[in-house]
C-alpha cells in the first residue's frame, strides 16, 4: 500500500507542473530526429555539435521553465507528505539548475531540499535507475519504502528499474503506459487519496 511508504519521489515536468513541453517541436528545433528521446539523440552528436545544441537546449528549457504553472493538486499533495514525516525528491532529465527555477515558477520550491532535487547533470537520466537509488542511499533507505511517480514510460521504466513501486499521473486518462506501472491516477489528488487510504 502507498500509504506505509516513507519516501516519494516525482518527475517535475508534467508531474508536478503542468505539461508544457512539446518534445518533437522542441527535437526540430534543435535539428534532431522527432522521432528519438532528445537527451538520447544529442548523445549521438561529436562534441561541439553537442555543446552548440545542448546551450539551445538550455535557451528552450529556461523559457518553458519561467512559464511553469503547478499541476492541479500538487500543493495539496507535497503538503500532505511533508505533514505526514515523509521524504520528498525531485528526478528529472532537466537539468539541476532548471528544476530549481522551474519549481520557483510554479511556487513548489519550498516543499524540496535542494539536495533532494536530481536532474541529467547530477546522475544518468531516467530510464536508468541511479538518480533514484542515490535518493534513497542519501535517506538511508530501501526500494521496499519508497515510490517513483511520473507521467512518461521513462519514469515508470526508472522506477521500475530501482524496483520501487512506479506511479504513472495520466490526467488524460489514457495510459498508454500502464504496462510499467504498478499504480495508475489520472490527477494528483486522485493519488492524494491512495496515500490517505490507510
Amino acid at each position: 500500500m502507498l500509504h506505509t511508504r516513507t519516501c516519494w519521489i516525482f518527475d517535475m515536468d508534467g508531474t508536478l507542473t503542468e505539461s508544457l513541453h512539446d518534445f518533437p517541436a522542441i527535437s526540430r528545433a534543435l535539428g534532431l530526429p522527432d522521432d528519438e528521446p532528445i537527451l538520447e539523440a544529442l548523445e549521438k552528436l561529436a562534441p561541439d555539435e553537442l555543446v552548440k545544441r545542448q546551450r539551445q537546449l538550455d535557451d528552450i528549457e529556461r523559457e518553458i521553465a519561467r512559464q511553469a504553472t503547478p499541476q492541479p493538486g500538487a500543493y495539496d499533495l507535497l503538503s500532505d507528505l511533508r505533514s505526514q514525516g515523509k521524504r520528498i525528491g525531485i528526478l528529472t532529465r532537466n537539468t539541476k539548475d532548471m528544476a530549481h527555477e522551474t519549481l520557483a515558477a510554479c511556487g513548489l520550491a519550498d516543499f524540496f531540499h535542494p539536495d533532494d532535487i536530481l536532474g541529467r547533470s547530477c546522475c544518468p537520466p531516467k530510464p536508468k535507475p541511479d538518480g533514484i537509488l542515490k535518493l534513497l542511499s542519501a535517506w538511508s533507505t530501501t526500494p521496499a519504502d519508497a515510490v517513483m511517480t511520473g507521467d512518461h514510460k521513462f519514469d515508470l521504466l526508472a522506477g521500475r528499474n530501482a524496483q520501487v513501486a512506479a506511479v504513472y499521473l495520466d490526467p488524460q486518462g489514457q495510459f498508454p503506459w500502464q504496462a510499467y506501472a504498478d499504480y495508475a491516477v489520472d490527477s494528483l489528488e486522485a493519488l492524494r487519496q491512495l496515500n490517505l487510504a490507510a
